[in-house]
């Protein structure tokens, strides 16, 4: 395939999946936009649906502040199991040491 078909099948590609379409307007609602940003990237970004850069370090201290708490969470959680196996160990050593107990009682 030749340079110029493979440049207008990527055209047709662009175009036929919307990608051309969203650019133009996004590209026209910067130039009409009366005050210019000063971050016309970040302009276009935003109007793609990309977060802006407050919002994702916004949504990084977020994640990073639900893992701690998911991480505290699991500690916990494996402490509570932890004390429930020891505590059903010990009842059962319990009704072992009772068992134990009431045959020596029915014995004497």
């Amino acid at each position: 395939m030749d340079r110029e078909a493979k440049k207008e099948a990527f055209r047709k590609y662009l175009e036929s999946s919307g990608v051309l379409d969203a650019l133009t307007k996004v590209l026209v609602s910067l130039y009409e936009e009366s005050d210019k940003p000063s971050a016309a990237v970040e302009f276009i970004k935003q109007k793609l649906g990309g977060p802006s850069l407050s919002e994702h370090e916004k949504l990084q201290a977020e994640k990073m502040d639900l893992q701690r708490k998911y991480d505290e969470l699991l500690a916990a959680h494996r402490d509570a199991c932890k004390e429930l196996e020891e505590l059903r160990n010990l009842k059962h050593e319990g009704d072992v040491k009772e068992m134990v107990d009431n045959n020596d009682a029915k014995e004497m």
